[in-house]
C-alpha cells in the first residue's frame, strides 16, 4: 500500500462538522497546491466548520516521464485518453486515501459530512474515489481532469445501477493544452449517462491552471454542498 509523505491540514476555525480533500496535480505537493489555492483566493482557503486536508502523493516512478521519480497519485502509460488505466496502482492509492477518509469518520465527521477535490490528476483521483471506493461522499469536484476511454470507473456504475453517486463539478480550461478540454466533456458526458448528478463549467481563456473564478465558484458549490449549521 502506498505511503503518503506529508499532509498539510487548515483547521477549522470553529467547530470541525465536514471535511475536505484536496489532491495536486502531477509532481506538484500538498504544500504548493495550499500555496497555489491561497494566492488565488487573495488569503488562505478556510472555513468555521471545514477541516482542509491537502495530502502529498508519494515519490515513485512515472512512465509519461520516462520512469523518472515523481510526487504522483498512481502510474500512467500516457497522458491520453485512449492509455490503459493501471488499475493496480489507482487501487493502491485509493485504499490508503480511503484510509484516510476512514480516519475522518472515526473521529465523527460522516461520509456524506465529506468532499473530495482536486487539480489534474488529483480531479482524476477524486472520480476513482467517489464513483469507485467511496460511493456515499458529499461531492465531488475535477478540475482540468479526465478519466480514461473505458475507464473501470464506468464499467463499476454500468453494473451496478442502484448507487447513489457523489455529484460531480467539473471546470476545465477551454485553452487546455495539456489535458484537452473534449476530454473533459467526454468523462462529464459518460458519467451524466450513467446516473451521475453532474455539472460542466467550461473557463475560457484558462489553459492548464487554476483560475481565481474557477476557486470562487468552487468556494460558492462547496458551502452549498456542506452548509455551516447554526451550532457550528
Amino acid at each position: 500500500m502506498a505511503k503518503l509523505p506529508k499532509i498539510n491540514v487548515v483547521n477549522a476555525s470553529n467547530v470541525h462538522s465536514a471535511s475536505l480533500f484536496l489532491f495536486h496535480g502531477s509532481g506538484a505537493t500538498g504544500s504548493n497546491f495550499k500555496e497555489w489555492i491561497d494566492i488565488l483566493n487573495r488569503e488562505e482557503l478556510k472555513f468555521p466548520h471545514i477541516k482542509i486536508i491537502y495530502p502529498t502523493a508519494p515519490l515513485q516512478p512515472y512512465t509519461p516521464l520516462h520512469g523518472m521519480q515523481s510526487h504522483v497519485w498512481f502510474d500512467r502509460k500516457s497522458i491520453s485518453i485512449e492509455a490503459q488505466e493501471d488499475v493496480q496502482s489507482i487501487n493502491s492509492m485509493c485504499i490508503t486515501i480511503a484510509e484516510l477518509i476512514d480516519k475522518e469518520i472515526s473521529d465523527g465527521i460522516p461520509n456524506d459530512k465529506i468532499v473530495v477535490a482536486g487539480f489534474s490528476m488529483g480531479g482524476a483521483l477524486s472520480m476513482y474515489l467517489s464513483y469507485r471506493y467511496k460511493l456515499s461522499l458529499a461531492g465531488c469536484c475535477a478540475m482540468s481532469s479526465f478519466l480514461n476511454k473505458n475507464s473501470f470507473v464506468y464499467q463499476h456504475l454500468k453494473n451496478n445501477p442502484e448507487i447513489h453517486a457523489p455529484p460531480l463539478l467539473q471546470f476545465h480550461g477551454v485553452d487546455d493544452k495539456l489535458v484537452p478540454i473534449k476530454w473533459g466533456e467526454e468523462c462529464y458526458n459518460n458519467l451524466k449517462e450513467l446516473g451521475v448528478n453532474t455539472q460542466f463549467v467550461p473557463l475560457n481563456n484558462v489553459d492548464h491552471e487554476l483560475s481565481r473564478i474557477e476557486i470562487q465558484a468552487f468556494k460558492e458549490w462547496l458551502l452549498d454542498i456542506l452548509p455551516q449549521k447554526l451550532s457550528d
